[in-house]
């Protein structure tokens, strides 16, 4: 699967973003349906963390602690696209974003591993001014 992120930007703190992830799925294979979706981030100079992640059918989703009740992740199947609502942005948020995508099984805990995931959209920067 390809992807492709978006909506990324430079906004105030306390501001709010949205960031959309497209996916080009195989006319043969799994479908976007089938995939499990996450955004990571990654910070100058830091590694890359786990932000979000939602199941196949979009009613279950997990957050890195520090995002829980200000970003909300989202899917929209029969559009193929994952979605993270990012609201009272803080400085400490600013990093390039990156959508991901797995057809295999993932638990609440290998989703937040970076390395379950095979597929990488390109990354959209977000940058939070204090």
């Amino acid at each position: 699967v390809q992807l492709q992120a978006s909506g990324g930007g430079l906004v105030q703190a306390g501001g709010s973003l949205s960031l959309s992830c497209a996916a080009t799925v195989p006319a043969s294979g799994p479908t976007f349906s089938d995939h499990v979706m996450a955004w990571f981030r990654q910070a100058p100079g830091r590694e890359r963390e786990f932000v979000a992640g939602i199941s196949w059918s979009g009613k279950s989703g997990i957050y890195e602690d520090s995002v829980k009740g200000r970003f909300t992740i989202s899917r929209d199947n029969a559009k193929n696209t994952v979605y993270l609502q990012m609201n009272s942005l803080k400085s400490e948020d600013t990093a390039v974003y990156f959508c991901a995508a797995t057809s295999g099984v993932v638990s609440s805990a290998t989703m937040r591993n970076s390395r379950s995931f095979p597929s990488w959209g390109q990354g959209t920067q977000v940058t939070v001014s204090s």
